[in-house]
């Protein structure tokens, strides 16, 4: 009898990639069951000087300004590089809730524009090491304008590429192997 695979339907460490989850126009939100308890999810992304680890898209650099875990009202930036242009994006937590047995975590800030970035970790019931971790752009409270042009600079396909991709990075980060 041979051995499942890690990605063997009913390996117990089988993880599917990250799936789309619609939550309306002008939201990009992605989900994936990472192999960590929701206070270690939480941990790390309540930690800006962090993010860089998790980035997916490639922009999100290793410098960052503020505390090491954030709290509603905080304010930080992180050095950011798009198209080879480097910047400081300056942005604001507007909610910052740890995640409990029975409550889902959530980390949200707001850049400048006005789009958010949200992360919701939520545990899986029947298994303490495991979590259902959800990442979204949400650009509803920008102008319309705004996110015309955003969707016609492809803005929204692209950050879900690099949502997709932050969540893989944050299973093989606490994956079997991790």
């Amino acid at each position: 009898m041979s051995t499942p695979t890690p990605d063997a339907p009913g390996h117990r460490d089988a993880l599917r990639p990250p799936q789309p989850v619609d939550r309306g126009d002008h939201v990009v939100a992605f989900s994936a069951e990472v192999s960590a308890s929701a206070e270690q999810v939480f941990a790390l992304v309540a930690d800006p000087h962090r993010h860089h680890e998790i980035d997916g898209s490639g922009t999100v650099q290793s410098r960052a300004f503020g505390p090491h875990r954030l709290q509603p009202g905080d304010r930080f930036s992180v050095a950011m590089r798009v198209f080879g242009i480097p910047y400081r994006l300056p942005l604001r937590v507007l909610t910052a809730a740890p995640p409990t047995p029975q409550r889902t975590g959530v980390l949200e800030w707001a850049q400048p524009t006005g789009h958010r970035w949200r992360w919701e970790m939520t545990p899986v019931p029947a298994d303490t090491n495991r979590t259902v971790v959800t990442e979204s752009y949400d650009a509803r409270a920008q102008l319309r304008v705004m996110r015309a042009a955003l969707r016609l600079s492809k803005v929204y396909s692209r950050n879900g590429r690099g949502i997709e991709a932050s969540l893989s990075r944050l299973q093989k980060r606490f994956g079997p192997d991790a």
